[in-house]
């Protein structure tokens, strides 16, 4: 249903007819909304993880280029997945609700993706800031995936955007390694 319909096209009346169910049964299975929205992004989550790993082991890149074809493929997976991948972003529990261990190491898993590659280029960096240019590396890219996506104004054609992604990864990249190579300024 979210795939088809996205996440405001969910309604658990529909989804219990669909598999057979009383409307209430559905609870036997999840504890609310939430945990179905966070159960169906875990499932989301795996298949672009392998998507991930696919671009990752697709012949032998530097690591550079390794996060460029991480790029592009998370940028193919959210256009090919739009409604799914939209709905990692979209879903917003109250304020007063935990998002659950097990949703946000599901999250969390992705970034070595990006980690393992940083780490051979910037080997002299510490976990914790790696760990931040990774956040920082997927933010960027998200975010032009995010607005190039958007069926508005600001909508990019897929080759375009796939372009444009490359080449703000690999001048990312060059500029950190520029700023590592000057010295110690780089922690500023």
């Amino acid at each position: 249903m979210i795939a088809a319909r996205g996440l405001a096209g969910l309604k658990t009346r529909d989804l219990a007819r669909e598999i057979g169910c009383a409307n209430g049964a559905v609870y036997n299975l999840v504890a609310d909304v939430d945990e179905l929205i966070l159960r169906v992004g875990s499932r989301t989550l795996l298949r672009l993880d392998a998507a991930l790993s696919a671009a990752e082991s697709a012949g032998e890149l530097s690591p550079q280029e390794t996060l460029v074809r991480i790029a592009i493929a998370y940028c193919d997976f959210a256009a090919g997945n739009l409604q799914l991948w939209r709905a990692l972003f979209e879903h917003r529990m109250e304020a007063d609700k935990i998002v659950p261990d097990w949703s946000i190491e599901d999250q969390m898993q992705l970034f070595r993706h990006i980690y393992g590659p940083l780490a051979a280029l910037f080997p002299k960096r510490s976990p914790a800031e790696l760990g931040i240019t990774a956040r920082s590396l997927f933010s960027a890219v998200h975010g032009m995936v995010a607005l190039g996506l958007e069926q508005k104004l600001v909508a990019v054609p897929l080759p375009a955007l796939r372009k444009e992604i490359a080449g703000l990864v690999r001048a990312m990249i060059d500029g950190l390694i520029a700023r590592a190579s000057s010295g110690p300024k780089e922690r500023s």
